[in-house]
Parts: structure tokens; sequence; C-alpha cells
């Protein structure tokens, strides 16, 4: 049976190694921390944990609440009953509910739902009036345009000028004028007195 030497390329020996290269750093331990439901129940937290998913470490008031007003056996048993799809909500549900149950003690959430629908049914009673007197608004400028229209409609034309006037006429009707020889004859007699003004010395 033959035996083999190692080459130095297989077997490396721990002081081999280049003394100018870093060495490796080790990761730290993973540490787990429990969630906040077995923390606050001083319990071991086992890594299947059905409350962990839903009450990290992190927010402990979460917990704090709903285990406060439910109870955390009802909790346990409440998520059991439902599919793993739904639980994140029936637990958010049940920690608005535990919040508001401790601020109001006597109404719960529903008083926040009373206070809220108030407050819905006065904006739309403010929204109602606001688009009444938008359509009023329309109305009145509808109607100002209307009368303004007819003020235009029925004003009468405007009259001529004087001068204007007396120019059309004579040109419509030239007979007034020739029956009336006084007309000519003045400015007969005008001419006559302008031309003696210019008589030479």
């Amino acid at each position: 049976m033959e035996c083999r030497e190692a080459t130095p390329s297989a077997v490396a020996s721990p002081n081999s190694s280049n003394p100018s290269s870093p060495s490796t750093p080790t990761s730290p331990p993973l540490v787990i921390s429990p969630c906040a439901a077995c923390k606050i129940l001083r319990r071991r937290c086992a890594d299947k944990c059905m409350l962990a998913p839903y009450f990290p470490p992190t927010e402990p008031a979460k917990f704090t609440n709903a285990h406060r007003v439910f109870g955390a056996s009802n909790i346990i048993k409440f998520l059991q009953e439902l599919p793993e799809s739904q639980r994140a909500d029936a637990v958010s549900s049940m920690v608005y509910e535990a919040s508001a149950r401790i601020r109001d003690p006597v109404y719960g959430c529903a008083g926040a739902i009373c206070q809220l629908q108030k407050q819905v049914n006065e904006l739309q009673a403010q929204l109602a009036k606001a688009q009444a007197e938008v359509v009023n608004m329309q109305i009145q400028q509808a109607n100002l345009v209307g009368a303004l229209l007819c003020m235009e409609a029925t004003a009468p034309p405007p009259q001529p000028y004087p001068q204007q006037f007396a120019v059309d006429t004579f040109i419509c009707s030239p007979q007034r004028y020739h029956s009336n020889p006084g007309f000519i004859d003045d400015d007969d007699n005008n001419n006559n007195n302008l031309g003696s003004l210019w008589e030479p010395l």
C-alpha cells in the first residue's frame, strides 16, 4: 500500500496564512427576543408562537391593551378559529377596540364611531348649503343676463343729430325748399349786401 505525500497546496499549517490578510470576522450569534405577548406573560416564547407575528417586542403597548380588555386566552382562542390570512386584520381590530375601550370605558369604539358619524352629518349639511348657494347665484346671474338682453331689445334707436336730420330731409324732399321762395331771396339779399361792402373806392 503506497503512502502519498501531502502536497503543500493540500495541507496548510495554521501559521502558513498570510499575516497581512485580515482574518474573516465571525458573525455574532443571533439572539431572538421573545415577542411582546410572551414577555408580558413571563413565559418562554416558542419557535412557532402564534402571537409572535402580530405582537412584536418593539410594540408592547398593543398586547398590553388587548390583554387588559380581552385576555390572552381569549385572544389565542379567537386566532385559532380564524384562517391565517385573516389573523392580522383580527389583531388590528382587537387592538383598536381595546384602545378605544380604555379611552372611553362606557361607549368604547361605539362612541368614536358616533362622533365620526356626527362629523360626517355636519359636513354633509355644510356641503348641501354651499351647493344651494351656488345654484342660487347661478339663477341670479341668469336672471341678470336676461334682464340686460331685454333692456337692449326694447331700447329706442338713437336719434340723429339736427344737422344730419336737415341734410337728410333736404335730400329726400327738395320740393319743400323750392316751394319757399323766401329761402332763395334771403340768399340773394345776403349776396348783394356782401357785394356792396366790397365796392371799389
